[in-house]
């Protein structure tokens, strides 16, 4: 990870959708986020502890099941610990159909949302500010988070845009378009040099996607 950035982000890769995790903090802070926990929630809360971190809040990109597998493992340690979703995938945290685990044969359910979010909705959690865009087409509801605080902006992305790629579109709820127009407008106006944390592989920017991207380019 780039020594110049104004987060401390580590990442979880869980198993078996290699699913990114992200526990984000203020550098020098022991408080922290933890985004879109996958499967292996005693990964992640050993990872927390070697960090010597201790979570504030769950923040969830949307409701799928490889983004929120590990939330009922992380309210078991940390009963009290909120859990943060946009407002259109809420429910799909309590049912197994919608958020696609039932029929991928693993059933899983997690606690409800203590809070939604909606578009352009500006929350401050472990002294991070950040603001929330709603990017619908992988899901009904996906947001992303976007940390624009700093010399390099950072998106804790989800499953919206990946290098080289974006977010599949044939699940329940899905629309290509849709997800495209989102990215146009509300991902490529950010600086080039912004940094993305995808759901998914690895990190890349919004110029380099803008650039090179066969699905959403703009070349």
């Amino acid at each position: 990870m780039r020594s110049d950035l104004p987060l401390d982000v580590s990442i979880v890769v869980t198993l078996p959708f290699q699913e990114n995790t992200l526990i984000v903090s203020l550098p020098g802070s022991k408080e922290c986020l933890v985004i879109d926990p996958g499967f292996g929630s005693r990964r992640i809360v050993e990872q927390l502890a070697d960090l010597q971190k201790s979570p504030v809040a769950i923040l969830l990109t949307h409701g799928h099941v490889d983004h929120i597998a590990g939330v009922a493992g992380l309210r078991e340690t940390w009963p009290e610990i909120p859990i943060l979703i946009g407002v259109g995938d809420a429910p799909m945290l309590l049912d197994s159909q919608r958020n696609l685990s039932a029929p991928f044969g693993m059933p899983v359910t997690a606690p409800p949302a203590t809070q939604t979010l909606n578009h352009h909705d500006r929350i401050v959690l472990a002294g991070i500010p950040l603001e929330v865009r709603e990017i619908p087409g992988h899901s009904p509801g996906h947001v992303v988070f976007v940390y624009s605080n700093a010399k390099v902006p950072l998106v804790f992305g989800g499953d919206v845009l990946f290098q080289g790629s974006i977010g599949r579109t044939d699940f329940p709820g899905g629309d290509q378009q849709l997800l495209i127009e989102g990215i146009h407008r509300h991902l490529f106006g950010l600086p080039d040099d912004t940094l993305v944390f995808p759901g998914h592989g690895p990190t890349t920017t919004i110029g380099q996607e803008k650039q090179d991207n066969p699905f959403c380019g703009l070349n």
